[in-house]
C-alpha cells in the first residue's frame, strides 16, 4: 500500500511492500466461486510448489469470497466458516507460509460481500485489519458491493489507514471495478486497482477488458498497477490460442498475473502458458512501463512498450476471423528508424535468424498473436 515517504517508518514499510509488489498469484474465484475449503487451499499451495510455479514467482494463494461465517462473533470479529475452514485462517496461513508462499484474503468496503455470504468490513476496518495481520495475511482484495452509497474515494482510504496501523505489510488490491476511475487516485490508496468490471471466460469479455485497461496505461508505474481482472487461462471457455493472447496482453500491460484455474489438475497446455518464464519476465520487467496499442488496422493490432536494457516488447494480435499478416513499424513502436534489431519469439522460445530494419511482419491465425522482444544490435 502507498504511504507518505516523508515519514521514515512509513517509507520503510513501503519498501517492504514493493519488494513483493507484483509477483504472480493464484485466486480461488474464477474456477471455484464459493465452493472453497481449507483442504483445497492447502492442496493448491502444494501444487504451486510441486508444479514449479512457485519458482516462477507464483507466491500468493488468495482466498476470495465465502470464507467467513455470516455473523461476527460476540466481540465483532470475523470468524472463519466452521464447515469449510474448521482449522481457522491462522492455521491455514501458517501452512501456506511453511511452503514459502503467502496467503491472501478477501473482504468488502460494504456491509456484506458480493456473494452476501459473509460480512463486509465497512465500519469495522481497523478491527478487521488487525485480525488479518494477527492471522498472518499478506494480501487483501477489497471489493465494492453492498455499501452505504458513499464514494469509493471515501471508503477505501479508511482501510488503507487501518492496514497501515495493523503492523504487518499487506498488499492492498482495490476491487472497485473502475467505477470512479481508480487509476486516477488509486496510487495514494493501494497497490493495484481494478480498471474494469468482472471478466468472464470468453474471448469477447477478455479483449473488452484489455481495451478498457489500456486507456490508463500512462498511469501505471512501479508501486501501483492497473488491474483488468483475473486471468481465465485454463478454465475452458477459450481456445489455447485465445488464452495465449490473454496471458500475453496481461503480461505486457504489467497487470497482476492472477491465475484462477485449478492448478492441481491443470493441463500441459495450461501449464505451458502460465509457466512461460520469458513472458512472465516481461510482466516483471524492472522498468515497469505498461505497453500500449500503437496501431490498429481494423481487427489487426500492434501493441508495444519499452523494456529495461534498451529493449522493446511487441505483441501482434489478430482479432479478425481469418489468418492475416501484421506489420510492426519502428516509428510506431519507438525504435529509431535505421536500427537493426534482433527478435526473440517468446512463445516459440527462439531467436529469429533474420535481423530486421524499419519494420517486421508476421502472419498468424484468427484470435492468435505473436510476441517478440526486439533488441537493437546497431
Amino acid at each position: 500500500m502507498c504511504v507518505d515517504s516523508s515519514n521514515k517508518s512509513d517509507f520503510s514499510f513501503t519498501i517492504a511492500v514493493l519488494l513483493f509488489l507484483k509477483a504472480p498469484r493464484w485466486n480461488s474465484w474464477n474456477h471455484f466461486g464459493c465452493k472453497i475449503d481449507e483442504k483445497m487451499i492447502r492442496e493448491t499451495a502444494d501444487a504451486l510448489v510441486s508444479s514449479g510455479l512457485s519458482k516462477l514467482g507464483y507466491h500468493y494463494v488468495n482466498i476470495d469470497d465465502c470464507w467467513a461465517e455470516l455473523i461476527r462473533d460476540d466481540e465483532g470479529n470475523l470468524v472463519a466458516k466452521k464447515s469449510t475452514f474448521p482449522s481457522g485462517i491462522k492455521a491455514l496461513a501458517d501452512y501456506v507460509h511453511s511452503k514459502g508462499l503467502k496467503l491472501g484474503i478477501y473482504s468488502d468496503a460494504g456491509y456484506f460481500t458480493c456473494a452476501k455470504t459473509m460480512p463486509g468490513s465497512l465500519g469495522h476496518e481497523e478491527q478487521d485489519a488487525k485480525t488479518f495481520a494477527s492471522w498472518g495475511i499478506d494480501y487483501l482484495k477489497y471489493d465494492n458491493c453492498n455499501n452505504d452509497g458513499t464514494k469509493p474515494t471515501t471508503r477505501y482510504p479508511v482501510m488503507t489507514r487501518a492496514l497501515m496501523k495493523a503492523g504487518r505489510p499487506i498488499f492492498f488490491s482495490l476491487c472497485e471495478w473502475g467505477d470512479l476511475h481508480p487509476a486516477l487516485w488509486g496510487a495514494k490508496v493501494g497497490n493495484s486497482w481494478r480498471t474494469t468490471n468482472d471478466i468472464t471466460d470468453t474471448w469477447r469479455s477478455m479483449v473488452t477488458r484489455a481495451d478498457m485497461n489500456e486507456i490508463y496505461a500512462d498511469l501505471a508505474r512501479p508501486g501501483g498497477w492497473n488491474d483488468p481482472d483475473m486471468l481465465e487461462v485454463g478454465n475452458g471457455g477459450m481456445t489455447n490460442d485465445e488464452y495465449i493472447v490473454h496471458f500475453s496482453i496481461w503480461a505486457i500491460s504489467k497487470a497482476p498475473l492472477l491465475i484462477g484455474c485449478d492448478v492441481r489438475n491443470a493441463t500441459k497446455e495450461t501449464m505451458e502458458i502460465i509457466g512461460n518464464k520469458e513472458v512472465i519476465a516481461i510482466n516483471q520487467d524492472s522498468l515497469g512501463v505498461q505497453a500500449k496499442k500503437v496501431r490498429m488496422e481494423g481487427d489487426l493490432e500492434v501493441w508495444a512498450g519499452p523494456l529495461s536494457g534498451y529493449r522493446t516488447v511487441v505483441l501482434l494480435v489478430n482479432r479478425s476471423p481469418r489468418r492475416s499478416p501484421i506489420t510492426a513499424h519502428w516509428d510506431d513502436i519507438g525504435i529509431p528508424s535505421g536500427s537493426v534489431v534482433e527478435a526473440r519469439d517468446l512463445w516459440k522460445h527462439e531467436t529469429l535468424k533474420t535481423q530486421f530494419v524499419g519494420n517486421m511482419t508476421a502472419t498468424m491465425n484468427s484470435h492468435a498473436c505473436k510476441m517478440y522482444v526486439l533488441t537493437p544490435i546497431s
